[in-house]
């Protein structure tokens, strides 16, 4: 009998999680109702921030984030290059400007030496940012303290994208408290630590972002009286007051994330075991395994590993089809995004940050997620030391 594929990444749906969804099903609330609401206060409450709004995905979080943070034209975002497109799309959607700072070899996180340096020219140049976007890569806390001294100095807004990072911890806090950013954005994708499906959101300690997020999420709409330019017509009345989207989650989605969040611990400590694992059962191959700073726990999204190339027979091309072969999905996160063509066409090159793009033709993702078996985990790992030999 042919051995089932192993994925990189999936979902762990409970018989309480289905029934959770049902029980909205056949209530009178489809979207937008009340179980929208419990799931944001729930989220809020778990990362310890004021206010959480929930969207239809974490591109959509990151869009009016930015936006509800004043990104526009003529403004600079700054990102890291290894990260998901949206991280930095977020930025041209608002007609703004991308730069990106290049990674910390260990952490693969944005490099806290190379943001400063790249700040101290923009600075002499009139060239800085508005909004830094660092990204919780693989679920690894980024240098939030060291991060938001710079955005003191400089005057620039940071938004956390923590789409990997939900569950895990910088400083014995959980990320999402916002301690150091004006924003932080979550992903419930289901290849993600708890999922709705597809959805996002935004966490803030502000009551005036929270009301534009609010408002950007649902068309630019209020009811607000007070908001409104003239006398309200009627109990029905609404105002659109600025252009807004339609990115809003359903209840169904909602109740999904709410029965979701219950296990979000029990999942986060899963792959911290499974993780473990991969380190006691690889570390004599010729790798370099994930490293861990002392600030973060981890939330684990994934695994990566580098390829020593140079003491390797095979190429990374080699072994990652040669597991895929054998239905061990692997992956790759991520290509850097300035060598994207969309980005390239802006011209960006080959070379302008050298250590993401050293990190990309070493990097294979292997699976990890809440539900991988042991038995499955052995699978990859024999699989693994076989095509490094």
């Amino acid at each position: 009998m042919t051995a089932s594929p192993i994925p990189y990444g999936r979902q762990e749906i409970s018989a309480a999680d289905i029934e959770a969804v049902v029980e909205v099903l056949r209530s009178d609330w489809l979207t937008q109702g009340p179980t929208v609401e419990r799931f944001e206060q729930a989220v809020a409450g778990y990362c310890g921030a004021a206010h959480a709004v929930a969207v239809n995905s974490a591109t959509s979080a990151l869009h009016i984030a930015c936006l509800a943070a004043g990104l526009g034209p003529g403004d600079l975002l700054w990102t890291t290059p290894n990260t998901f497109v949206a991280s930095a799309n977020c930025g041209r959607y608002c007609g703004a400007a991308v730069d990106f700072v290049d990674i910390d070899p260990r952490t693969y996180n944005m490099s806290v030496s190379r943001l400063a340096e790249k700040l101290a020219q923009a600075a002499r140049d009139g060239r800085l940012p508005k909004v830094v976007i660092p990204v919780h890569f693989a679920g690894q806390p980024c240098e939030l303290a060291e991060i938001a001294r710079l955005a003191e100095r400089y005057g620039f807004t940071i938004i956390e994208d923590a789409s990997h990072a939900v569950g895990g911890s910088y400083r014995q806090e959980k990320i999402g408290n916002c301690r150091y950013s004006a924003m932080t954005v979550f992903s419930f994708h289901p290849v993600k630590i708890i999922t709705t499906g597809e959805g996002g959101m935004v966490l803030t300690n502000s009551p005036e972002l929270h009301a534009r997020l609010s408002r950007l999420r649902s068309h630019g709409i209020t009811r607000d009286p007070a908001l409104m330019t003239g006398e309200a017509d009627g109990p029905w009345y609404y105002q659109q007051i600025e252009l807004g989207f339609n990115y809003r989650i359903t209840d169904i989605q909602a109740a999904l994330g709410l029965s979701q969040l219950t296990r979000l611990d029990e999942f986060v400590a899963r792959r911290h075991r499974l993780a473990a694992r991969y380190d006691e059962t690889l570390r004599d191959l010729p790798l370099d395994l994930p490293w861990q700073h002392p600030d973060g726990h981890s939330a684990f999204h994934l695994y990566v590993i580098r390829l020593r190339l140079e003491r390797l027979a095979a190429s990374r091309r080699e072994i990652f089809e040669e597991l895929r072969r054998r239905g061990i999905l692997v992956n790759l996160h991520y290509i850097p995004v300035h060598t994207q063509p969309y980005y390239r066409a802006l011209g960006f090159r080959d070379g302008d940050f050298p250590a993401a793009e050293r990190y990309y033709r070493e990097a294979i993702t292997l699976p990890l997620y809440a539900g991988l078996a042991e038995a499955d985990q052995e699978r990859v790992i024999a699989a693994l030391r076989e095509c490094c030999r």
